[in-house]
């Protein structure tokens, strides 16, 4: 029987299948797949007690710190000279005046003592009203003076639980003097009773250290993502990582049903498709400590366990594999050299060609190999000569570009100057103009080195200085590897010219614009910095991401040249930001990796 020119009994497979399928895959597949299923539940079981582990030691080491807060809180609302010093009017007669000052340093030494005691306190305070209240650390009545205190939601709860600690999300210290960034506190707050009448005299407030909570949570992972959350009775979000989500309802229906209605410790749940697994426990003031995590990452943990499995199949296959190729030592020889040939043909060498020339599927490969070998080299020579045309039609359209653009803005100057009645001037702009002409048409080719691009810079900047009468001083920092590396041509130019226009002008001042270039490894990085005004905030968008503000016409023709540039010259990992400072200026940055045969590359 024949199928085509091949014989069946010299097909390879026809060789092999019965010595294979005897001694290795049947007992092999089925010792693997017991081994595989028994020890799979084995692990899962102790993975999953693993991580109620993790969750109750997270628990208790969170209630340790939340109990250290309502200890502070009952220290201070059991203290008599605190209750009575509250409980006064604030305008003590000159009989009192002294007996009266003791207790109020008393109070603060007080409070000072608790938060240096405990590195979990942040910072208490013993509200009254805006004369009258008290905080260790850097209390501001200041700040204090801006929010009426019985109008806060902390202040009305503690007032319905008369004495009861009322407990709030993660949030920033309102009335700490430590500037506009407050810390990050976790405040406990409660009335302060006059223990002889019962009546509120005051209210107290501990903020517990919101970034130590914070640490503590993210220090206990469950496998790789997942994490842990703190919410309440309610399912409303107490403590995240992601501040965003804090004081928000748990928003997937299915976890906040097993948070708020499921007894269970553990439990599961799907989100967007995805299983996880889900463990909580109750904190010591009520709350939960919710933990989840991708339910594969669990499985994962069985990958030592199918290592295991995997080494034992190959043992059983090398056995198989021994009896196979004595038997077939003649058929696998065309195997050999037809792999040697396809790695070389791997590293480039597309002259390889097989000469394996037997009838069974390896010759028929063989020759298959061969005239596809040659398929892909006409091909690459093909596309190697439309990528070169194609690059140098885009470079010329790209030059074509801001070549206009940077002579429109010199000509713009040089208008300006003859409007205004300075000729010498002009006179001098013009000069300048067509040294840089000059320069720029006397080199050949589509790309500069970074230093003769500096000269280009330089002569440009002496036109501005021209026409806005100001010193533009430029300061150069060269690294003596990069000078001589390759770029399109005035590739830095407008984002010097940005600097001057939109940042340096504005500010009717003189300018100090800083090139640095540097090698760092593999990569040229050059900075541009300017003493300017800035990235103003309807531009943010080119500061948040270059590409998108390219994308959305969101720049002018200098940075979009700059741009493409970058993405069509230079390789994978090349990238241009802009950012601004807080103290002023506007910093440019390009990182440039070579790619060979463009721009990027040594002269």
């Amino acid at each position: 029987m024949m199928i085509g020119n091949i014989r069946i009994f010299n097909r390879f497979a026809t060789k092999m299948i019965v010595a294979f399928v005897v001694v290795i895959l049947l007992p092999t597949l089925f010792t693997s797949a017991s081994f595989y299923f028994v020890s799979g539940s084995t692990v899962k079981h102790n993975v999953r007690e693993s991580s109620v582990q993790i969750a109750q030691q997270a628990a208790d080491s969170l209630s340790f710190i939340l109990n250290a807060g309502s200890d502070v809180a009952d220290l201070i609302s059991n203290d008599l000279r605190i209750q009575k010093l509250v409980a006064s009017q604030g305008n003590p007669g000159p009989e009192d005046l002294k007996t009266w000052l003791d207790t109020e340093e008393y109070l603060k030494s007080f409070l000072n003592n608790l938060v240096y005691t405990s590195s979990f306190i942040n910072i208490v305070y013993v509200l009254k009203d805006q004369n009258n209240s008290w905080g260790s650390g850097t209390f501001s009545k200041v700040k204090l003076s801006q929010y009426n205190l019985e109008e806060l939601d902390w202040v009305k709860e503690a007032k319905l639980k008369r004495g009861g600690l009322v407990w709030k999300a993660l949030q920033e210290d309102r009335f700490s003097g430590g500037g506009d960034n407050t810390e990050l506190v976790l405040p406990i707050g409660r009335v302060l009773e006059d223990y002889r009448t019962m009546n509120g005299i005051g209210y107290i407030l501990v903020n517990l250290n919101g970034r130590k909570i914070l640490d503590n949570i993210e220090r206990m992972k469950l496998g790789e993502t997942g994490g842990f959350i703190v919410v309440d009775e309610a399912g409303r979000i107490m403590v995240d990582s992601d501040r965003g989500l804090i004081n928000t309802v748990v928003a997937n229906p299915d976890l906040l049903h097993n948070i708020t209605g499921n007894p269970s410790v553990e439990f599961e749940f799907k989100s967007e498709g995805t299983a996880y697994y889900g463990v909580k426990q109750r904190l010591s003031n009520g709350w939960l400590i919710v933990g989840t995590v991708p339910e594969h990452e669990i499985t994962d943990k069985l990958d030592t366990l199918h290592n295991q499995i995997l080494l034992s199949f190959i043992v059983f296959t090398l056995v198989g594999i021994a009896i196979g190729l004595f038997i077939a030592r003649r058929v696998t020889r065309p195997i050999k050299q037809l792999t040697k040939q396809m790695k070389l043909v791997q590293l480039g060498d597309l002259s390889i060609r097989s000469d394996v020339s037997t009838n069974d599927e390896f010759g028929l490969m063989s020759r298959q190999f061969n005239r596809m070998i040659a398929d892909i080299d006409r091909l690459m020579e093909q596309v190697s000569t439309e990528q070169r045309q194609k690059q140098d039609a885009e470079l010329r359209a790209v030059t074509h570009r801001i070549n206009p653009h940077f002579l429109f803005n010199t000509l713009g100057t040089l208008r300006w100057l003859i409007k205004h009645g300075q000729s010498g001037k002009a006179f001098e702009g013009i000069s300048s103009l067509i040294r840089l002409l000059e320069a720029n048409m006397g080199k050949k080719g589509h790309f500069f080195t970074i230093e003769e691009e500096m000269d280009i810079i330089e002569k440009y900047l002496a036109i501005l200085e021209l026409r806005y009468s100001k010193l533009f001083k430029l300061s150069l920092k060269l690294d003596p590897d990069a000078v001589s590396f390759l770029i399109p041509r005035m590739m830095i130019q407008p984002l010097v010219e940005n600097a001057i226009f939109h940042g340096i002008v504005p500010l009717d001042i003189d300018g100090e614009i800083e090139i640095e270039v540097r090698m760092e490894q593999e990569a040229v990085v050059i900075t541009v910095s300017d003493n300017g005004i800035g990235i103003l905030p309807e531009k943010h968008l080119i500061e948040r991401s270059i590409r998108d503000a390219v994308r959305d016409g969101h720049t002018g023709i200098g940075l979009r040249h700059v741009y493409e540039s970058l993405e069509l010259y230079f390789d994978h990992g090349s990238e241009l930001s802009l950012y601004s400072h807080a103290s002023g200026g506007t910093t440019a940055k390009m990182i440039l990796y070579p790619k060979p045969g463009t721009g990027g590359e040594t002269a």
